[in-house]
């Protein structure tokens, strides 16, 4: 060998990374999904669209999970928390457990739990994952339900007392001569996103202290590959791919994580988006099985740690044959849910939530939307016997448009997939003072990042304005009832939803209402008033008027 030749060879060895070896990595392709919210349907509307693109269905999610992990001798399909709750009525009927069971089927592994896992309370969530007929409603679904054979995770919800975690904090998978540590965490703010009462007795923490507080025990354990399977999230712009300007709290909490995490799925905000941030994948695959994301981890073999890490969210198309088996789950509950399923009404229009959202809120809308108002002009209706002057009802609760058919008939199932919680309309007395500064809460939300302004819907006979630039407290203002002004030491009849009574939304200042009287479902008001003012239109905007 020449003089040369051997400096060379030399150089080469010197200058080689530690680890590029082939023989010595190893490929694990992460498959995550987020935020599915039992939509087992390959339905239609904007909820079934990418991009004006049908895509979505659990049946073509599960074929498109098989296509992409065939590509892979090593994969894992995971999901960053809100897989159930607030879903349709195929999935909701049965208290979610066509889709735990569709999950299972398309081979699942993990779920980092969400706040729509809670909403049903702590002891509805332990038995989705151990199994077991629901107390009051039976199994309805099958005769049997085994609960999911995938693990749940949740690093940051402790037990007040003794401190012990609802569900391991984390799960290690193997792969051929890897492991990865797979970190579950939930939002912070979800006390403030579910009936207080369901989850007594349990604390949210900080999610990023409590993923830090895991890396070095892992590591220990000779576990260098961390991907954290996050339920917050945020709102960066672009297109499922694009990242122009994360922002939200999803930021701060990466600000603050331990820099071994090697990425980050999120989930949450319904958002897609595919990030870098100091140096790690971070993303979140939309809303309702619609996106998958592909995370591409190539690992050291000897070190374990992540050599380089690649991610893309891949759209759930239907140009692919759909999964046979979760197909037929899908179709088991399809024909138990039509027995249930009837004809409530006419729609004339779309009625649509456009408006309500928070982010409606901040690029300088009023946060009221044509469903919203007929939602709470429903439920004032339906109480009328109680006394109700007044309905105001959460934006959060509104979880579908209303889209016409071409025929225009108005089916049970388009009010539950609207109004999926089942809660139980309430209704109280309450000042006009105590109006008011009820009114002004959901302004004063916007300073804390956790819990985001949001608008409460209001029903025909209540009007007000608002002010963003006015000091706290003083941001509302001409509130009229029926067109007179509100007389503030006068007492008034409002309806409202046990979930919103319970302090949720952080409005706590309903606990204080009086003279409570009980009524129906939300859904059920709903329907009634469909079939008694039918064909319905979507009410006229102005009740809430922004003047700056």
């Amino acid at each position: 060998m020449s003089r040369l030749l051997l400096v060379l060879v030399v150089l080469l060895s010197i200058l080689a990374p530690v680890g590029t070896c082939a023989a010595d990595m190893v490929r694990v392709r992460v498959l995550g999904i987020n935020d599915f919210h039992g939509h087992l349907e390959a339905g239609t509307g904007n909820t079934a669209m990418i991009d004006d693109t049908p895509a979505g269905g659990a049946a073509y999610l599960a074929a498109h999970v098989r296509r992409l992990a065939a590509e892979s001798t090593h994969h894992a399909l995971v999901s960053a928390g809100d897989l159930i709750n607030a879903s349709p009525m195929v999935s909701a009927l049965f208290q979610d457990e066509p889709t735990i069971e569709a999950m299972d089927a398309m081979g699942l592994m993990l779920n980092g739990v969400g706040n729509h896992e809670f909403a049903e309370g702590v002891a509805e969530l332990l038995r989705m994952q151990r199994g077991g007929c629901h107390a009051r409603l039976g199994c309805r679904f099958r005769p049997q339900f085994e609960g999911a054979r995938f693990r749940f995770l949740a690093a940051n919800v402790m037990h007040a007392r003794d401190g012990s975690t609802l569900f391991p904090p984390y799960a290690i998978l193997t792969f051929g001569a890897v492991r990865i540590a797979f970190i579950g965490a939930t939002l912070r703010g979800t006390p403030g996103l579910v009936n207080p009462e369901g989850i007594a007795g349990w604390k949210f923490l900080d999610p990023a202290h409590s993923i830090n507080a895991l890396v070095p025990p892992l590591q220990a354990q000779g576990v260098e590959a961390i991907v954290v399977l996050l339920h917050e999230g945020g709102y960066a712009g672009g297109g499922v791919n694009d990242c122009p300007n994360l922002s939200g709290p999803v930021r701060t909490i990466l600000e603050k994580l331990h820099p071994a995490v090697d990425a980050v799925l999120t989930g949450h905000t319904h958002q897609s988006y595919n990030c870098i941030v100091d140096g790690r994948p971070v993303t979140s695959a939309g809303s309702f099985g619609r996106i998958v994301t592909r995370l591409d981890l190539d690992i050291d073999a000897r070190t374990g740690h992540v050599l380089h890490a690649d991610a893309r969210n891949e759209m759930v198309t239907r140009d692919i044959a759909a999964d046979p088996v979760v197909a037929g789950i899908v179709a088991d509950a399809q024909r138990v849910a039509d027995r249930y399923d009837r004809v409530v009404g006419e729609l004339a229009e779309d009625i649509v939530r456009t408006g309500a959202f928070p982010t409606d809120v901040a690029r300088g809308g009023s946060g009221e939307s044509a469903l919203g108002n007929l939602i709470a002009d429903a439920q004032l209706w339906a109480t009328r016997e109680a006394g109700a002057q007044i309905a105001l009802t959460n934006p959060g609760g509104l979880r579908a448009d209303l889209t016409r058919r071409a025929d225009g008939t108005l089916l049970f199932s388009d009010l539950f997939a609207t109004q999926p919680f089942s809660n139980r309309l309430v209704t109280i007395t309450l000042t006009g003072a105590q109006i008011v500064q009820l009114l002004e809460q959901q302004f004063a939300r916007g300073r804390d990042a956790r819990f985001p302004a949001r608008v409460l819907q209001i029903s025909h006979a209540l009007s007000y304005a608002w002010r963003s630039s006015a000091p706290a407290g003083r941001r509302v203002q001409d509130v009229r009832v029926d067109g007179r002004p509100l007389a503030p030491q006068s007492t008034y009849r409002v309806t409202v939803n046990d979930y919103l009574l319970g302090g949720g939304d952080r409005f706590n200042l309903l606990k204080a209402g009086s003279d409570r009287v009980t009524g129906v479902l939300d859904v059920e008001a709903l329907e009634a008033y469909a079939r008694a003012h039918g064909p319905l239109r979507a009410p006229a905007l102005g009740r809430i008027r922004r003047l700056d």
